[in-house]
């Protein structure tokens, strides 16, 4: 398939071509990632360190930290880098290192957030039977097997990516190697790949979104046989979720379900989604959940004081 191919290298043209401009997108998203980073380091570390978080919901949400860390950081420093340097060449395999890799944590990322409104059933709807269901064999299997639908995912976005013949153009109006801004340089018709494309990507967006509103609908609809105090905090939970949800599965559905159009949009629209919700994520289920951030006070406030005894 690389027989055919005569571009070795793409040019990302960033977010903007202004000079100004290309100085406050390094400083703002050099923040936002370093902003991501902290905050996901922060619950990984609290989670693994602290003896409370032996429920699965905790297990969901560490490898939501860690999937949101990598999500980012197979798009943040690449980004930022460029809107640093004035020459923002990518070679062709790290462009499509890039579009597996984005695609791999991104697709894990929704695989969690699924098997989190899971967890959230049983342990609402099922209270008696929630340990017996969701006991650590379980939870494990399906984070492997979040793993393993993720890379077959991927794969198939590398398969599509690789089956385009670059022959021409190589500047790429966006900040990232992704099959959308790809097709567009592709000296073919795309129809069939942008129609293969539309079936997966934006056929696991779509399906995933509805049945994470589904299984929220239905939580939801349970809580009325709870006490006001379950009730409470168990909508506490879900509307977390919810807000989580709303906002990482709406931007992508728009981009991949739609046909090999681009707009003026997009790339503040894919901002969002790989810059903007994994900073969110961690801050959301922090500030929602008085349990993670009593232990995250009590974990650092020993390390600071173990740190003055020395």
């Amino acid at each position: 398939m690389l027989l055919n191919n005569n571009v070795t290298e793409f040019i990302l043209l960033g977010l903007t071509q202004d000079p100004a401009k290309k100085k406050t997108v390094f400083f703002f998203f050099l923040l936002f990632y370093l902003g991501t980073l902290l905050a996901n380091f922060l619950i990984i570390v609290t989670i693994k360190t602290s003896r409370a978080f032996g429920s699965p919901m905790y297990f969901f949400l560490f490898y939501l930290s860690l999937s949101d860390t990598c999500f980012s950081t197979s798009i943040a420093p690449r980004m930022i880098m460029d809107a640093f340097l004035k020459n923002n060449t990518i070679s062709f395999s790290e462009c499509m290192i890039q579009v597996f890799s984005f695609h791999f944590f991104g697709c894990f990322e929704i695989f969690i957030l699924i098997l989190m409104a899971v967890d959230r059933y049983v342990a609402i709807c099922k209270p008696l039977h929630y340990m017996t269901i969701m006991s650590w064999q379980v939870c494990s299997v399906l984070v492997v097997i979040a793993w393993v639908g993720a890379c077959a995912h991927s794969l198939v976005q590398i398969f599509l990516a690789l089956s385009l013949p670059f022959c021409g153009p190589n500047v790429i109006d966006h900040y990232l190697c992704d099959l959308q801004p790809l097709l567009k340089l592709a000296c073919t018709d795309t129809y069939f790949t942008n129609l293969l494309l539309v079936s997966n990507s934006g056929v696991i967006c779509t399906v995933s979104f509805l049945m994470l509103l589904f299984s929220y609908v239905i939580i939801l609809h349970s809580l009325r046989n709870h006490s006001a105090e379950g009730r409470k905090k168990a909508l506490s939970t879900c509307i977390s979720h919810i807000i989580v949800v709303v906002l990482f599965f709406g931007p992508c559905i728009f981009i991949y379900t739609r046909p090999a159009t681009t707009f003026s949009t997009d790339k503040m629209i894919t901002v969002f989604y790989t810059i903007g919700t994994p900073l969110l994520n961690p801050l959301i289920y922090t500030l929602r959940n008085a349990e993670v951030k009593n232990s995250m006070r009590k974990l650092w406030s020993k390390k600071l004081i173990s740190d003055d005894q020395r």
